[in-house]
């Protein structure tokens, strides 16, 4: 039973009373979540293109994936993209948070400034840097050419060497901002007669946020990472409205694929098949992560 701030035992009177309180919340994730799951795993072993007779072919749609070139292109750019939005939005962000804690009490502006892009349309941004990445009327383009660096201007979203590499930019500048946020919340935490004790030592602003704040915030760094390794996997609109996967599968990723395979092929079952590995491989990375985190036993700031 549980108890009031005044030590009163507080015992439902009946004992099916918790189980209605939680059955609302039971039933979304069922209908949102588990009938979905187990509906589109019972798809992938088998044929069928919406319209048509469902047929079984059992394992053949997962065979079928570890012998698709473009599916197993996807993920190498996924894990690619993985990668530099690791730099891009959780290290950067974490510097952006260091620099907005060493500016005193400033910091309302720089925190709305750096966040904003996050409240943004996904679309809009796309829309918007489309334009900046414009060969002919871009920003950057226009810039490059401004200074007399006209071989450095590059068709940007149209060159396989520069168009995912320019996608995880407007990432960056995207979330950057959002974990900002998250780790400017753990660093005002740290006890200051720790960070005081530190500067006493003689250690300088950037020496006080490697060795001192950055250890001590090491647990919510970790489920940035986490955050940002599995939220990678969901991204589309950018990527779809920035590239549909171009130039030549160049920026091509698991869910762009996984809708050309469903709305333009019309390949339900294989498409579930897909969708199927995807979420097993985001599981099993979500559970290693996790695994690793517990193993390192976990120190810093309590939350």
């Amino acid at each position: 039973p549980a108890s009031t701030p005044g030590g009163i035992s507080v015992k439902p009177t009946r004992a099916w009373a918790p189980y209605v309180l939680v059955a609302p919340a039971v039933l979304v994730f069922a209908f949102v979540v588990l009938i979905p799951a187990i509906a589109n795993t019972g798809l992938s072993f088998a044929s069928w293109s919406g319209t048509d007779e469902i047929q079984f072919v059992g394992l053949d749609n997962f065979f079928r994936a570890f012998r698709d070139e473009i599916y197993l292109i996807s993920y190498r750019n996924t894990f690619i993209y993985i990668g530099l939005t690791l730099v891009l939005e959780v290290l950067v962000g974490l510097l952006l948070a260091g620099l907005v804690t060493m500016n005193g009490r400033k910091t309302a502006f720089y925190r709305i400034a750096f966040f904003v892009p996050v409240t943004l349309p996904m679309i809009a941004i796309a829309v918007l840097w489309g334009f900046v990445y414009s060969d002919d009327i871009g920003l950057i383009n226009s810039g490059l050419r401004g200074l007399g660096l006209d071989s450095l201007a590059k068709v940007w979203l149209g060159d396989p060497n520069t168009a995912l590499l320019a996608i995880s930019v407007v990432s960056g500048w995207i979330y950057a901002g959002f974990y900002m946020a998250i780790f400017y919340a753990a660093l005002q935490r740290i006890p200051q007669h720790i960070v005081e004790a530190a500067r006493l030592d003689g250690a300088g602003q950037w020496r006080i946020f490697f060795s001192v704040k950055v250890p001590m915030i090491r647990p919510m760094i970790e489920v940035a990472v986490l955050l940002c390794v599995t939220g990678a996997f969901q991204s589309f609109d950018l990527f779809y409205v920035m590239t549909n996967g171009g130039p030549d599968h160049a920026t091509e990723i698991i869910t762009t694929y996984l809708v050309e395979v469903v709305f333009r092929y019309h390949d339900l079952g294989y498409g579930a098949a897909l969708a199927t590995i995807m979420t097993v491989v985001v599981v099993v990375i979500g559970l290693v992560l996790v695994k690793l985190r517990s193993k390192d036993g976990g120190s810093g700031v309590e939350y």
